[in-house]
Formats: C-alpha cells, structure tokens, sequence
C-alpha cells in the first residue's frame, strides 16, 4: 500500500521533490487552462505551510532537448499566481543550476525546476539522471497520477531511491479510482463512447469482467450495431471489428455482464450543426445517413438502469456532442448521472473528450469524481498496472 502525506512526518527544513503535472494548455505565452495548476495546491501549499523547501518537477510538452519554446518558467509564474504566493524557477532541474537554486530556497518556499524532458535521461528513466534528481531532494512525492502510466525517470524512478509518497491529488484519484473498479459497491454500470472499438477493445474486454452493465455509445456503437447484422448507412463504422465486436458481447455474456447498445438513434445525412436530423429505430438507418447521436428512448432506457446501479464510471461521449443537435443524448445522461449522484451513486468520469462533455452537460460539478488524466485513465480502466503508481510501493534503496 502506498504511502501519502499524511504518513510523512516532520518536513520542516527537509527538500521535498514534489512530481506536479504542469503540462498545461498555452496560448500566447498564458496558460490557457489552469485546472491542472490548482489541482496541485493541496500537496504544495500544504508541504510549504509546515516548512518543507518544496522542489517541483515536470515534463512539458513532447521537446527534442531543450527548446525554449517548451520552457516551464511561463508556467512557473502561473502557478505562483494559482497558489498566491512566491514561487521561484531554476533554468534546470539537475546539475550546478539546479542545486544552487534549491541551496538558496528557504523552509516554506516553492522552487519549479526546468522541464525534466530536456533530458533525454528523463524518458529513458536512466539511472544517472534519476541520481541527479534525487542529489536535490530527501523526500519524494508524486502528484501527478496524469504521468504514472509512464516509467521515466521523475515519474517512476525517484521512487525507488528515496521515501516516496502520494500526495493529495494521487492520493484522492486512487481512491476514486479505487472505488470506481478496485472494489466498487455492485451493481457496477461502465458507459463507453468515443470513435473507434479499436481505440477501446482493451477497454471493454476488462471492463465486462468488473461492471454489471456496460453501455455502448458513440460511433463505436455503430460497430457493434454492424456486427449484430444492422445497416448503420454511412455512419462512422469499423466493419473490420466486427467480429471483435461479437467477441466482447460473447465474453459480457458469459461474465454476467448486460451490453446495452441503443435501439433508437438521431441520423443525419451530414455532419455539421443543426443539419436536418430524423430520430429513427436502428433498423430504419436509411443508406445515406449517419448515426450522430442516441436516440430518447436509450437515453431513457439508460437512465432507468442507472437508478438500479450504485456506481458508473463514464468515459467517452455517446454522440457527436461538439455540434448540436447531437450533444442532446450526452447532456441528458450526464444530468441524469449527475442527479443520481447526489442520491448515493458514485460516478467517476475520465478522459479528454469526458471532461469536456460533462463540462458540457453543466454536470461535470455532479460527479463524484472527474479525472483529467487522459492516457493514465484509459490504462488504468484496460487494468494495466501503472509504473509511477506500482513504484509507491516500493521500498527506496537509500533514505
């Protein structure tokens, strides 16, 4: 079992490397989005509050070395504002710059340390770039459950030479997460949209050994449609799943585990807003239209299994929810999942397009627990195991 702040002890004076996620959106020189900035200010205000010299360290975007242009100092000063005090920024985050930016740092204080990924050392977690992070540091903490399905150097590698710890974010994700699949109260209900069975086959083949009912929407439902023998018209469909697609139903079966695939669809013959749009029986797919929504009738029927369930965890849209009319079905069990949360279910959500669309929805705030890890939260509902999570348990060789 992983250990989190609160078994951390006596930090006053001691350096604390804190593995943030300050991979934010720019725009302009700004942060464009600064949700990931304030979901660390429970971890770093608290370690700087009880006296720790709290060292932050963080990849930024994709870099081939270092670039300026992926340089964290912007991020740096954005963070400060979140947090509303003082933090400062070393050039590096190993060597002479880096160790004369944390001998300057004051007990309390927040330093942010240059983007790890300019080393090639980070990706490759080597060993002599780990060291070099850890010559900075007493303490390890991961914070950034948006990294740990990566084995690098920051994310994984520290934990294993120092006293590692999960802070508060990581800490309240696991246990969401925990909660959503590791041991959930029955009956479980997975709702699965996006594009692409493909994309997601991983996905489901876990999630019909975990969940009581599994709800298939967007256009991979068209997929599974196909394969059940339906014309789905020019809908967006691998017909090459198809085959696939029986396969997950056939293992749901035998799981005990209910498929729910919609029985009424909206249509159109286009893709774009408010295009002319007709809600028609899965069987009445004319051979010029495309699938673009969930009709009311699933909606309804997906809310009526809802009521029965005591815990969702959602990933994907069920339609085509940028353009309206097509968001209508999205919206709806949102709201309605929403709703059933404050009654007692627990709903976790997670992935770019399911923040989004819960955004959407208005009902995002409603959910019990919403993940903005995007790759993080895809493996850990495949039911891999995730390098930064598995290396909290470790026992470091040194410290």
């Amino acid at each position: 079992m992983f250990r989190t702040l609160d078994d951390i002890g006596d930090v006053n004076g001691k350096r604390v490397l804190v593995r943030s996620d300050l991979n934010v959106p720019m725009d302009d020189g700004k942060v464009g989005d600064v949700s990931r900035l304030a979901a660390t200010v429970p971890t770093l205000a608290g370690l700087a509050d009880a006296g720790a010299k709290v060292i932050v360290l963080s990849h930024f975007g994709r870099p081939k070395g270092a670039d300026p242009k992926l340089s964290l100092r912007p991020v740096a000063t954005a963070l400060a504002e979140v947090l509303g005090r003082p933090v400062a920024f070393a050039a590096d985050c190993v060597g002479p710059v880096a160790e004369a930016a944390v001998a300057a740092l004051a007990p309390g204080g927040i330093l942010v340390l240059e983007n790890t990924r300019f080393h090639a050392g980070e990706e490759a977690n080597d060993s002599a770039f780990v060291t070099g992070l850890a010559a900075n540091g007493d303490l390890y903490v991961n914070d950034a459950f948006s990294a740990a399905h990566r084995a690098h150097a920051s994310t994984e590698g520290l934990a294993h030479v120092l006293p590692a710890f999960a802070g508060r974010a990581m800490a309240a994700e696991l246990d969401a997460l925990d909660k959503a699949l590791g041991s959930p109260i029955h009956p479980v209900a997975a709702v699965v949209g996006g594009a692409k069975v493909s994309s997601k086959l991983d996905v489901l083949l876990h999630l019909v050994t975990r969940v009581d009912h599994l709800m298939i929407g967007g256009a991979m439902a068209n997929t599974f449609l196909a394969a059940k023998g339906i014309n789905v018209g020019k809908s967006l469909c691998e017909h090459d799943m198809t085959a696939t697609a029986l396969d997950v139903i056939a293992r749901a079966e035998a799981a005990n585990c209910i498929v729910h695939l919609p029985y009424d669809v909206v249509v159109a013959t286009e893709f774009r807003a408010n295009a002319p749009h007709r809600t028609v029986n899965v069987h009445e797919i004319a051979a010029d239209e495309m699938v673009l929504d969930l009709g009311p009738a699933a909606v309804e029927m997906l809310g009526d299994v809802l009521k029965t369930c005591r815990t969702l965890v959602w990933n994907g849209p069920l339609g085509a929810f940028e353009i309206v009319p097509f968001d209508a079905a999205t919206v709806a069990l949102a709201r309605i999942a929403a709703a059933l949360t404050a009654d007692g279910l627990v709903s976790v959500a997670g992935g770019g397009d399911t923040v989004a669309a819960l955004n959407h929805a208005g009902a995002a705030d409603g959910f019990t627990f919403v993940s903005n890890a995007g790759g993080a939260f895809l493996e850990w509902m495949e039911g891999k195991a995730l390098p930064g999570v598995v290396a909290l348990d470790v026992v470091p060789s040194r410290g």
